[in-house]
Protein backbone atom coordinates (compact mmCIF):
# COMPACT_ATOMS: atom_id res chain seq x y z
CA UNK A 1 0.00 0.00 0.00
CA UNK A 2 1.48 3.27 -0.92
CA UNK A 3 1.79 5.82 1.35
CA UNK A 4 1.15 9.71 0.39
CA UNK A 5 3.09 12.29 1.70
CA UNK A 6 0.54 14.02 2.92
CA UNK A 7 -0.48 11.68 5.65
CA UNK A 8 -0.02 12.64 9.38
CA UNK A 9 2.29 10.39 11.11
CA UNK A 10 1.29 7.32 13.64
CA UNK A 11 0.33 8.97 17.58
CA UNK A 12 1.23 6.20 20.18
CA UNK A 13 -2.05 5.43 21.93
CA UNK A 14 -2.34 6.90 25.18
CA UNK A 15 -4.70 6.22 27.68
CA UNK A 16 -6.06 7.21 31.10
CA UNK A 17 -8.29 6.82 33.28
CA UNK A 18 -11.59 9.14 33.94
CA UNK A 19 -13.20 9.40 37.17
CA UNK A 20 -16.32 11.44 37.72
CA UNK A 21 -18.83 12.08 40.27
CA UNK A 22 -21.58 10.05 40.30
CA UNK A 23 -24.29 11.66 38.61
CA UNK A 24 -21.82 12.82 36.29
CA UNK A 25 -20.95 9.48 35.21
CA UNK A 26 -23.83 8.12 35.02
CA UNK A 27 -24.39 11.17 31.97
CA UNK A 28 -21.32 9.90 30.46
CA UNK A 29 -21.94 5.79 30.76
CA UNK A 30 -25.46 6.47 29.04
CA UNK A 31 -24.00 8.55 26.50
CA UNK A 32 -21.46 5.45 25.14
CA UNK A 33 -24.09 2.73 25.67
CA UNK A 34 -26.44 4.53 23.48
CA UNK A 35 -23.83 5.45 20.66
CA UNK A 36 -24.42 8.70 20.56
CA UNK A 37 -23.16 10.04 17.50
CA UNK A 38 -22.10 14.22 19.09
CA UNK A 39 -20.85 12.23 22.02
CA UNK A 40 -18.26 15.49 21.81
CA UNK A 41 -20.97 17.67 22.26
CA UNK A 42 -21.50 15.55 25.88
CA UNK A 43 -17.81 15.09 26.91
CA UNK A 44 -14.98 17.27 26.30
CA UNK A 45 -11.68 17.47 27.96
CA UNK A 46 -8.99 20.30 28.27
CA UNK A 47 -6.14 20.24 29.50
CA UNK A 48 -4.08 23.70 30.65
CA UNK A 49 -0.23 23.49 29.75
CA UNK A 50 1.34 22.57 33.20
CA UNK A 51 -0.28 18.95 32.43
CA UNK A 52 -1.32 18.48 35.50
CA UNK A 53 -4.89 20.41 35.72
CA UNK A 54 -7.88 20.69 33.04
CA UNK A 55 -11.64 21.23 32.84
CA UNK A 56 -13.71 18.62 31.95
CA UNK A 57 -17.27 19.16 30.61
CA UNK A 58 -20.24 17.25 31.11
CA UNK A 59 -23.55 18.63 29.14
CA UNK A 60 -21.68 22.07 29.21
CA UNK A 61 -21.25 21.83 32.79
CA UNK A 62 -17.69 22.53 33.54
CA UNK A 63 -15.50 20.23 36.25
CA UNK A 64 -12.27 20.66 37.40
CA UNK A 65 -9.91 18.09 36.90
CA UNK A 66 -6.13 17.26 37.67
CA UNK A 67 -3.98 14.55 36.48
CA UNK A 68 -2.45 12.17 39.16
CA UNK A 69 -0.18 9.46 39.01
CA UNK A 70 -1.08 5.89 40.24
CA UNK A 71 0.61 3.69 42.56
CA UNK A 72 0.35 0.20 39.73
CA UNK A 73 -0.27 -0.18 36.19
CA UNK A 74 -3.05 -1.34 35.06
CA UNK A 75 -3.56 -3.09 30.98
CA UNK A 76 -6.50 -1.81 28.88
CA UNK A 77 -7.60 -4.11 26.63
CA UNK A 78 -10.59 -4.17 23.55
CA UNK A 79 -12.32 -7.15 21.91
CA UNK A 80 -14.81 -7.42 18.81
CA UNK A 81 -16.50 -10.70 19.35
CA UNK A 82 -16.36 -10.55 23.77
CA UNK A 83 -14.40 -13.78 23.06
CA UNK A 84 -10.37 -12.20 21.80
CA UNK A 85 -9.09 -9.56 24.03
CA UNK A 86 -6.16 -7.55 22.21
CA UNK A 87 -3.73 -5.26 25.28
CA UNK A 88 -3.71 -1.52 23.83
CA UNK A 89 -1.90 0.10 26.70
CA UNK A 90 -0.41 0.40 30.29
CA UNK A 91 -2.42 2.90 32.37
CA UNK A 92 -0.80 4.45 35.03
CA UNK A 93 -2.30 8.14 35.27
CA UNK A 94 -5.96 9.13 36.42
CA UNK A 95 -7.91 12.21 35.78
CA UNK A 96 -10.06 13.57 38.68
CA UNK A 97 -13.14 15.58 37.96
CA UNK A 98 -14.53 17.26 41.12
CA UNK A 99 -17.42 20.04 41.03
CA UNK A 100 -15.73 22.43 43.64
CA UNK A 101 -12.41 22.72 42.49
CA UNK A 102 -10.36 25.69 40.80
CA UNK A 103 -10.55 25.87 36.86
CA UNK A 104 -8.08 27.89 36.86
CA UNK A 105 -5.26 27.14 39.75
CA UNK A 106 -2.66 29.49 40.26
CA UNK A 107 0.25 29.19 37.99
CA UNK A 108 3.52 27.98 40.28
CA UNK A 109 6.40 30.84 39.40
CA UNK A 110 9.53 28.62 39.56
CA UNK A 111 12.58 30.67 41.21
CA UNK A 112 15.55 30.45 39.04
CA UNK A 113 18.09 29.34 41.38
CA UNK A 114 21.82 28.47 40.07
CA UNK A 115 22.31 25.22 42.11
CA UNK A 116 20.80 22.39 40.23
CA UNK A 117 20.53 20.13 43.34
CA UNK A 118 17.81 22.64 44.75
CA UNK A 119 15.92 22.95 41.38
CA UNK A 120 16.20 18.74 40.96
CA UNK A 121 14.74 18.89 44.75
CA UNK A 122 11.69 21.41 44.06
CA UNK A 123 10.70 19.36 40.62
CA UNK A 124 10.88 16.40 43.11
CA UNK A 125 8.41 18.24 45.76
CA UNK A 126 6.39 19.49 42.95
CA UNK A 127 5.47 15.90 41.76
CA UNK A 128 4.39 14.81 45.10
CA UNK A 129 1.73 16.68 44.62
CA UNK A 130 -0.12 14.48 41.96
CA UNK A 131 1.05 11.20 43.91
CA UNK A 132 -2.40 9.00 44.43
CA UNK A 133 -2.59 7.20 47.24
CA UNK A 134 -4.84 5.04 46.38
CA UNK A 135 -6.01 2.37 43.92
CA UNK A 136 -9.12 2.16 41.88
CA UNK A 137 -10.64 0.02 43.78
CA UNK A 138 -11.84 -0.25 47.30
CA UNK A 139 -9.40 -2.60 48.88
CA UNK A 140 -6.63 -0.99 47.21
CA UNK A 141 -7.60 2.34 49.55
CA UNK A 142 -4.09 3.83 50.94
CA UNK A 143 -2.18 1.34 49.13
CA UNK A 144 0.72 3.35 48.50
CA UNK A 145 1.48 3.51 52.27
CA UNK A 146 -0.05 -0.07 53.26
CA UNK A 147 1.86 -2.13 51.08
CA UNK A 148 4.73 -0.28 48.98
CA UNK A 149 7.89 0.07 51.00
CA UNK A 150 9.60 3.58 50.36
CA UNK A 151 12.38 3.65 47.85
CA UNK A 152 15.73 3.52 49.52
CA UNK A 153 18.13 6.39 48.97
CA UNK A 154 21.23 6.65 47.34
CA UNK A 155 24.29 6.05 50.16
CA UNK A 156 27.12 6.23 47.32
CA UNK A 157 29.21 9.72 46.08
CA UNK A 158 28.64 10.69 42.98
CA UNK A 159 31.96 10.03 40.95
CA UNK A 160 32.55 13.98 40.05
CA UNK A 161 32.20 14.32 43.63
CA UNK A 162 34.70 11.76 44.57
CA UNK A 163 37.01 13.30 41.84
CA UNK A 164 36.99 16.61 43.07
CA UNK A 165 38.05 15.60 46.27
CA UNK A 166 40.77 13.74 45.08
CA UNK A 167 41.98 16.32 42.86
CA UNK A 168 41.54 19.00 45.80
CA UNK A 169 43.58 16.50 48.14
CA UNK A 170 46.74 15.99 45.85
CA UNK A 171 46.96 19.92 45.02
CA UNK A 172 47.44 20.44 48.98
CA UNK A 173 49.84 17.73 49.21
CA UNK A 174 51.87 19.26 46.51
CA UNK A 175 51.82 22.54 48.05
CA UNK A 176 52.71 21.36 51.50
CA UNK A 177 56.13 21.75 52.48
CA UNK A 178 56.68 18.54 53.72
CA UNK A 179 53.59 15.69 55.23
CA UNK A 180 54.01 12.75 57.68
CA UNK A 181 52.53 9.24 57.85
CA UNK A 182 52.79 6.68 60.57
CA UNK A 183 52.31 2.83 60.25
CA UNK A 184 50.08 1.08 62.14
CA UNK A 185 50.73 -2.21 63.75
CA UNK A 186 47.28 -4.42 63.33
CA UNK A 187 47.88 -5.75 66.75
CA UNK A 188 45.27 -4.55 69.53
CA UNK A 189 46.81 -5.63 72.63
CA UNK A 190 49.86 -4.24 71.77
CA UNK A 191 50.04 -1.14 69.77
CA UNK A 192 53.38 0.58 68.64
CA UNK A 193 54.02 3.65 66.84
CA UNK A 194 56.62 3.56 64.46
CA UNK A 195 58.49 7.09 64.21
CA UNK A 196 56.64 8.98 61.18
CA UNK A 197 59.36 9.82 58.29
CA UNK A 198 59.20 13.18 56.47
CA UNK A 199 58.94 13.10 52.90
CA UNK A 200 60.83 16.10 51.63
CA UNK A 201 58.81 18.55 48.75
CA UNK A 202 60.95 18.54 45.54
CA UNK A 203 62.59 21.58 46.88
CA UNK A 204 64.40 19.96 49.44
CA UNK A 205 67.95 18.93 49.28
CA UNK A 206 68.76 15.84 47.91
CA UNK A 207 71.00 14.57 50.88
CA UNK A 208 67.80 14.53 52.53
CA UNK A 209 66.14 12.44 50.10
CA UNK A 210 68.71 9.71 50.74
CA UNK A 211 68.41 9.57 54.69
CA UNK A 212 64.96 9.37 53.51
CA UNK A 213 65.00 6.51 51.14
CA UNK A 214 67.59 4.81 53.70
CA UNK A 215 65.05 4.82 56.11
CA UNK A 216 62.28 3.53 53.91
CA UNK A 217 64.73 0.50 53.16
CA UNK A 218 65.29 -0.05 56.64
CA UNK A 219 61.72 0.08 57.63
CA UNK A 220 61.17 -2.36 54.61
CA UNK A 221 63.86 -4.83 55.76
CA UNK A 222 62.18 -4.79 59.54
CA UNK A 223 58.80 -5.57 58.25
CA UNK A 224 60.24 -8.39 55.48
CA UNK A 225 62.26 -9.70 58.71
CA UNK A 226 59.32 -9.90 61.10
CA UNK A 227 56.94 -11.55 58.33
CA UNK A 228 59.76 -14.77 57.97
CA UNK A 229 60.02 -14.85 61.85
CA UNK A 230 56.16 -15.11 61.79
CA UNK A 231 56.53 -18.02 59.18
CA UNK A 232 59.46 -19.56 60.66
CA UNK A 233 56.79 -20.34 63.71
CA UNK A 234 54.36 -21.42 61.66
CA UNK A 235 56.82 -24.00 60.21
CA UNK A 236 56.25 -27.04 62.65
CA UNK A 237 56.68 -30.65 62.02
CA UNK A 238 53.43 -31.79 61.50
CA UNK A 239 54.35 -35.68 61.47
CA UNK A 240 56.02 -35.28 64.98
CA UNK A 241 53.08 -33.58 66.15
CA UNK A 242 50.78 -36.44 64.80
CA UNK A 243 53.10 -39.64 66.05
CA UNK A 244 53.11 -37.70 69.55
CA UNK A 245 49.28 -37.69 69.68
CA UNK A 246 49.27 -41.27 68.27
CA UNK A 247 51.51 -42.08 71.04
CA UNK A 248 49.84 -40.74 74.19
CA UNK A 249 46.75 -42.50 72.88
CA UNK A 250 47.80 -45.96 72.68
CA UNK A 251 49.25 -44.96 76.39
CA UNK A 252 45.69 -43.91 77.82
CA UNK A 253 44.18 -47.31 75.58
CA UNK A 254 46.37 -49.46 77.53
CA UNK A 255 46.04 -48.59 81.20
CA UNK A 256 42.43 -48.23 80.54
CA UNK A 257 42.54 -51.73 79.43
CA UNK A 258 44.83 -52.32 82.50
CA UNK A 259 42.34 -51.18 84.40
CA UNK A 260 39.16 -52.95 83.17
CA UNK A 261 41.07 -56.15 83.98
CA UNK A 262 41.95 -55.39 87.47
CA UNK A 263 38.08 -54.59 87.66
CA UNK A 264 36.92 -57.86 86.31
CA UNK A 265 39.34 -60.02 88.65
CA UNK A 266 38.49 -58.02 91.82
CA UNK A 267 34.55 -58.66 90.16
CA UNK A 268 35.13 -62.20 90.45
CA UNK A 269 36.64 -62.36 93.76
CA UNK A 270 34.00 -60.90 95.65
CA UNK A 271 31.49 -62.89 93.69
CA UNK A 272 33.41 -66.35 95.01
CA UNK A 273 33.76 -64.98 98.73
CA UNK A 274 29.93 -64.59 98.31
CA UNK A 275 29.29 -68.03 97.14
CA UNK A 276 31.05 -69.18 100.04
CA UNK A 277 29.50 -67.37 102.46
CA UNK A 278 26.08 -68.49 100.92
CA UNK A 279 27.43 -72.12 101.61
CA UNK A 280 28.52 -71.82 104.74
CA UNK A 281 24.85 -70.16 106.09
CA UNK A 282 23.52 -73.37 104.43
CA UNK A 283 25.43 -75.51 106.45
CA UNK A 284 25.10 -74.12 109.50
CA UNK A 285 22.10 -75.54 112.35
CA UNK A 286 18.54 -73.40 113.13
CA UNK A 287 18.12 -71.77 116.48
CA UNK A 288 15.21 -73.49 117.82
CA UNK A 289 14.28 -70.68 119.61
CA UNK A 290 13.55 -68.30 117.22
CA UNK A 291 11.01 -66.10 119.15
CA UNK A 292 13.45 -65.55 121.85
CA UNK A 293 15.75 -62.43 120.61
CA UNK A 294 19.23 -63.61 120.21
CA UNK A 295 21.77 -62.46 123.33
CA UNK A 296 19.37 -61.74 125.72
CA UNK A 297 19.84 -62.60 129.19
CA UNK A 298 17.34 -64.19 131.46
CA UNK A 299 17.75 -61.60 134.22
CA UNK A 300 17.01 -58.01 133.56
CA UNK A 301 19.13 -55.59 135.23
CA UNK A 302 17.81 -53.13 138.03
CA UNK A 303 16.08 -50.37 136.87
CA UNK A 304 16.85 -47.05 137.69
CA UNK A 305 15.42 -45.63 140.97
CA UNK A 306 13.29 -48.79 141.85
CA UNK A 307 14.51 -51.33 144.77
CA UNK A 308 12.87 -54.78 143.01
CA UNK A 309 14.30 -56.88 141.07
CA UNK A 310 12.57 -58.18 137.70
CA UNK A 311 12.85 -62.11 137.12
CA UNK A 312 12.93 -62.89 133.65
CA UNK A 313 10.40 -65.61 132.06
CA UNK A 314 12.18 -68.72 132.54
CA UNK A 315 11.12 -70.35 129.64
Amino acid sequence: MSKNKDDAPHELESQFILRLPPEYAATVRRAVQSGHVNLKDKLSIELHPDGRHGIVRVDRVPLAAKLVDLPCVTESLKTIDKKTFYKTADISQMLVATVDGDLYPPVEEAAATADPKANKKKDKDKEKKFVWNHGITLPLKNVRKRRFRKTAKKKYIESPDVEKEVKRLLSTDAEAVSTRWEIIAEDETKETENQGLDISSPGMSGHRQGHDSLEHDELREIFNDLSSSSEDEEDVNILDTEEDLERQLQDKLNESDEQHQKNEGTNQLVMGIQKQIDNMKGKLPRNPRQGKAPGRSHYEGRKPGSQEQVSGSSG
